[in-house]
């Protein structure tokens, strides 16, 4: 039955993200077909070959590898910049989000096998493709920046759509943190603590934190951040708000696992959907209570 529950509410998390990312990636294809061909072949191309590679290095099941090239795809359609360069999209974020992941599982991998946390060698599996990138992608649709824009948190409007894209990105630097934190915690990180008692706990246990592993992650999102500012031209005001988004969902993720999760309501895509969640909102709350912006 646990495993049954496991499975509902990862294939939860796919179903949420999934149809409504292909749907839009399919909508961004037509439309840009019929003004400018290239864009399509400039987003379609770089996203399967994103996945073929995270499918031969094993990092990625063929589901899952699947599952990241529509989600690449909606969030290169959904940040370009004029004019259209695959450099200037959320591809270069996503590029570094799986280099650090990547890096960090392999890290110390002997060390983990001992310890009987490794993570399985047919790699990430489509629920958790999209349980770490797909709040970024459902938040990026043209569609809810719309939504956001008209809800006037922004002024002036002009500056909104380049400060949505922090919402995103903070959702990013939280699934890069969250990785680095936990595989880099296990290898370098000594005995970890619950975050919610400071107790000392087994590695691998859900709400154990390192001191390693937290500075590992924190430093994971302000990489991701920084990138996603560079290929966004973005500037500094974008990476804090990215940043403070991810190192808050980092802890965020702690939390819940020290929770729901141990506790059952939440497995750990859950928590990592939400986590990503989470990095978003506290970007938006800064957002909100920052009526000088721009």
């Amino acid at each position: 039955m646990a495993r049954f529950n496991q499975d509902w509410r990862s294939k939860l998390v796919l179903l949420l993200v999934l149809p409504f990312t292909a749907v839009g990636v399919v909508v961004h294809a037509l439309t840009w077909w019929t003004q400018t061909p290239a864009v399509v072949l400039e987003t379609l191309g770089p996203s399967a070959l994103l996945a073929l590679a995270a499918w031969k290095l094993r990092t990625a099941t063929p589901a899952a590898a699947a599952t990241g090239a529509i989600i690449t795809a909606s969030l290169m359609f959904s940040t370009y910049v004029y004019p259209y360069h695959p450099w200037n999209t959320a591809l270069i974020p996503v590029l570094v989000v799986l280099f650090l992941t990547s890096f960090s599982t392999r890290f110390g991998r002997h060390k983990k096998e001992r310890l009987g946390t490794a993570e399985r060698h047919r790699g990430r599996s489509a629920p958790q493709v999209a349980a770490n990138l797909g709040v970024a992608a459902l938040l990026l649709e043209p569609t809810i920046q719309s939504r956001l824009i008209d809800s006037h948190i922004f002024s002036p409007p002009a500056s909104a759509p380049m400060l949505i894209f922090a919402l995103g990105l903070a959702a990013l630097a939280e699934a890069a943190a969250d990785t680095v934190s936990s595989e880099i915690g296990q290898v370098l990180g000594g005995q970890p603590r619950m975050i919610t008692t400071l107790r000392r706990v087994d590695p691998g246990t859900d709400g154990g934190i390192t001191l390693a592993g937290t500075l590992a992650g924190v430093t994971a999102a302000g990489v991701v951040a920084a990138a996603g500012c560079v290929a966004l031209r973005g500037d500094l005001l974008l990476f804090a708000i990215s940043w403070a988004g991810g190192v808050f969902g980092l802890f965020f993720d702690s939390l819940l696992g020290a929770t729901l999760e141990r506790a059952g309501w939440l497995n750990n895509d859950g928590v990592n959907f939400l986590s990503t969640g989470s990095a978003a909102v506290f970007a938006l709350a800064i957002l909100t209570f920052m009526p000088h912006v721009g």
